[in-house]
């Protein structure tokens, strides 16, 4: 009976070690892979809460966008009613006989017309300067 098992001793040790490689392999194999389904795991967790990151600051621009563009049509539209009632109506005035030549504008109506120009580029300034500190605040 030894002698059967001395013949075929070479095939029993190859045998052997392929069994001892396919295991070592397949075992190798198996640790990586859970390694690399974990590893995806977390990347679709850590995904999916960037998105609900991403959502929520999203909203919370919409809301902020959203009154600040009110709060600037609010006062835009005061801005002009004030503004546009400083005109000063040229009509009133009593009318010479023989006008001069115009020197430049008339400055009388231009200046109500300047600050009321210059008060709404002042709001749109200062409004983007909120909107801005307001938008860097949100995280």
């Amino acid at each position: 009976m030894w002698s059967f098992i001395d013949e075929y001793i070479n095939y029993i040790k190859v045998g052997a070690c392929v069994l001892l490689g396919c295991i070592v392999f397949y075992s190798g194999f198996h640790i990586g892979n859970n390694r690399y389904v974990e590893y995806k795991a977390s990347v679709e967790a850590t995904a999916k809460e960037q998105e609900e990151k991403i959502k929520s600051i999203r909203s919370q621009q919409e809301l902020v966008n959203k009154g600040i563009q009110n709060e600037y049509e609010g006062k835009l539209a005061a801005l002009r009613n004030y503004y546009g009632g400083m005109h000063i109506n040229p009509g009133s005035r009593s009318v010479p006989g023989i006008s001069p030549a115009p020197k430049g504008a008339d400055a009388e109506t231009a200046y109500p017309i300047l600050a009321g120009q210059c008060a709404e580029t002042t709001l749109q300034v200062n409004l983007w300067q909120e909107w801005a500190t307001e938008n860097g605040l949100i995280k």
